[in-house]
C-alpha cells in the first residue's frame, strides 16, 4: 500500500519481482504494524519522500537470499522459509555519532524502511505494507526465537526495541522502584512491561482513553491506572503521590505520550533525585511551558531516548519469550487484510483498536472474528 499525496488515502500498487544483489534478503511479509508514526507520516506532519510504501515494522519468512548472505546478525544459518525480523533502520556506520560517539541511534543519514526510501526507485518495496520487502545490505535481521511467535514480536512493533533502548541503555528503575508511565500507547505499555521485568516494585500507569487502561488492567500491565480523559492535572498528581512513600513521589518516570505539556507533569510526578526519561516526543508537536525550577530544585535526572540501534532491537527480540511468558502480547493486537491498510489506520487514530496489524496475502473472509477488526 502507497503513500502518493499526503492527506490522501493509501493506493494499492504493483511492482514487479526483484532478485537481491550480494548482502540482501528479499521476505514474504507476514504481519505488518502500523504505528502512530504511520498517521503523521500519511497526513505530511513528517517531510518524506512520496511515493512511498509505509511500513518501519514487520515480520516475514525469507524468500531468497542474496549472494553472500547465510546467517543472520548472530550468527545462526539463515535459510528460505525461516521466520525473521528486522531493524527498522540501516544507520550509515561512518558518521561522527555512529563511528566516534558509538551512537547509530542519532545517525542523521540512516535509512529507514517505510519512511525515508521512496518507492519510486528500485527496489520498489522499501515498506513493510506490502507483500514483499527487500531488505538492503546492512540490515539487521535475526531469526524469530523459539516462544517468539510472528503476533507476539509485532505486537509492540517498534515500541519494543524504543523502549527497550530507553530502559537499558539510556537509563533503568532499581529493584524496588516506583515508576510512574506516561501513556498507554504501545511505547508507554512497552516501558511499563520492561520496568516491571526490570523489578520495578509498582507502575502507575497515566493514560487513555479507558478502552487502552482496560486492556492493561486485563494483562495485568501496571499496578494502578488514571485516566487523563476523566481527571484534571491537580487530581492526577494527588492520586500519583498518594501510591508513593510518604508521598514523596515517583523515583522513575518515563514520559511515553508524545503530548509535550506531559513533560511538565512529570516533572511534577517526580520525587527529588529521581530519574525522568523522555521517550514519547517521535514527531514536532511544539514547545511547552515547564518550570526549570524544578528540575534544578529536585535535582532530576532527565534523560532523552531516541529510536534504537541494532544491539536494542536484537535485545529486544530476545526478550520476547519472556516478555509473552509474562503478558499475553497476540491480545494487544488487531488483524486487517493488506487491502484495508486505510480502514487500519483510521481506525487507530479513533482509538477503536490499540493495535493494528496488516497481513498480506490474507481477505477479510480469511480472519478469525476474534482476531479481525
Amino acid at each position: 500500500m502507497q503513500l502518493m499525496t499526503f492527506g490522501a488515502p493509501l493506493e494499492a500498487v504493483s511492482y514487479g519481482a526483484v532478485t537481491p544483489d550480494a548482502g540482501a534478503i528479499v521476505a514474504d511479509v507476514t504481519h505488518a504494524g502500523v504505528c502512530g508514526t504511520d498517521m503523521h507520516l500519511q497526513q505530511g506532519r513528517m517531510q518524506i519522500p512520496v511515493p512511498v510504501i509505509l511500513g518501519h515494522e514487520a515480520v516475514g519468512v525469507v524468500r531468497e537470499l542474496g549472494p553472500g548472505v547465510t546467517a543472520d546478525a548472530l550468527g545462526q544459518p539463515l535459510q528460505p522459509g525461516d521466520a525473521i525480523s528486522w531493524m527498522s533502520n540501516i544507520p550509515c556506520g561512518e558518521c561522527f555519532f555512529c563511528a566516534s560517539e558509538n551512537e547509530p541511534s542519532l545517525c542523521e543519514t540512516r535509512k529507514v524502511y517505510g519512511i525515508n526510501q521512496s518507492s519510486a526507485a528500485w527496489p520498489h518495496l522499501s515498506g513493510g505494507w506490502a507483500e514483499q520487502i527487500y531488505l538492503q545490505p546492512g540490515s539487521t535481521v535475526v531469526k524469530l526465537p523459539a516462544g517468539a511467535t510472528p503476533d507476539a514480536v509485532i505486537a509492540l512493533g517498534c515500541a519494543g526495541p524504543t523502549a527497550t533502548h530507553a530502559l537499558h541503555s539510556m537509563a533503568s528503575p532499581r529493584p524496588g522502584d516506583v515508576v510512574v508511565v506516561q501513556g498507554s500507547g504501545p511505547v508507554g505499555l512497552a516501558s511499563a512491561m520492561l520496568a516491571k521485568l526490570a523489578g520495578a516494585a509498582r507502575i502507575i500507569l497515566v493514560g487513555g482513553p479507558d478502552n487502552r487502561l482496560q486492556t492493561a488492567r486485563r494483562l495485568g500491565i501496571g499496578d494502578v491506572h488514571i485516566d487523563v480523559f476523566g481527571t484534571q492535572p491537580e487530581e492526577r498528581l494527588a492520586q500519583v503521590l498518594a501510591e508513593t512513600e510518604a508521598g514523596r513521589g515517583a523515583d522513575f518516570v518515563i514520559e511515553a505520550t508524545g503530548a509535550p505539556s506531559a513533560v511538565a507533569e512529570g516533572i511534577d510526578f517526580a520525587r527529588r533525585g529521581a530519574t525522568y526519561l523522555v521517550v514519547g516526543q517521535y514527531t514536532d508537536h511544539g514547545t511547552t511551558m515547564i518550570n526549570p525550577h524544578y528540575i534544578t530544585k529536585k535535582q532530576l535526572r532527565m534523560l532523552g531516548s531516541w529510536a534504537f540501534s541494532a544491539a536494542d532491537q536484537l535485545e529486544y527480540v530476545r526478550s520476547v519469550p519472556a516478555l509473552a511468558e509474562s503478558f499475553d502480547l497476540s491480545s494487544l493486537i488487531t488483524h486487517y487484510p493488506l487491502s484495508e491498510a486505510n480502514q487500519a489506520l483510521q481506525d487507530m487514530r479513533e482509538g477503536r483498536t490499540l493495535k493494528p496489524v496488516l497481513l498480506p496475502g490474507t481477505t477479510g473472509s480469511d480472519l478469525s472474528p476474534e482476531g479481525a477488526r
